[in-house]
């Protein structure tokens, strides 16, 4: 959940905040330069992780294509919930190159599980993603990702 700067009238996000949370912060932004340093100020390997996968041509998803049929957790917030923070090092599972010696059903099964398991909202960005579709709810580009992080390494991927 934002909050909103008392003196300062700026929304700010909450300690360790979801990726939906930052991502809705950066797509709000009216200029390139609020996108970048909203991502700056978020920066952590699971958000990274996230953009390469969406931005980077070379990462090819190993699930198929279009909506993903899974149970949303609708547990209260807070509660039964598990994050991407804390999830995201098994991603390597469903791009090429990750683990590519796992059987489909068993990589479809696990995405399943990851995916009943996290908060809703993070759940939906990992089915975006998958499909390289972050930008149908989300104001993000590649170009920006770049600025903000000049870090990651481009290409070579899978």
């Amino acid at each position: 959940m934002t909050t909103t700067h008392p003196t300062l009238g700026e929304t700010r996000l909450p300690n360790n905040p979801l990726l939906s949370e930052v991502l809705s912060m950066v797509s709000k932004q009216k200029t390139k330069a609020k996108k970048i340093q909203i991502l700056k100020e978020n920066e952590s390997l699971h958000l990274k992780s996230v953009l390469i996968w969406n931005f980077d041509e070379s990462v090819k998803s190993m699930l198929p294509d279009g909506e993903v049929p899974f149970k949303k957790n609708e547990a209260p917030a807070g509660t039964e919930h598990t994050y991407l923070a804390h999830e995201w090092k098994i991603l390597y599972n469903f791009v090429k190159g990750g683990n590519d010696t796992l059987r489909p059903i068993k990589r479809e099964n696990l995405f399943m599980q990851l995916l009943e398991g996290l908060h809703p909202d993070e759940a939906e960005i990992i089915c975006l993603v998958k499909d390289k579709n972050l930008k149908k709810k989300y104001k993000l580009t590649r170009t920006i990702v770049e600025e903000a992080f000049p870090d990651i390494q481009w290409g070579n991927r899978g």
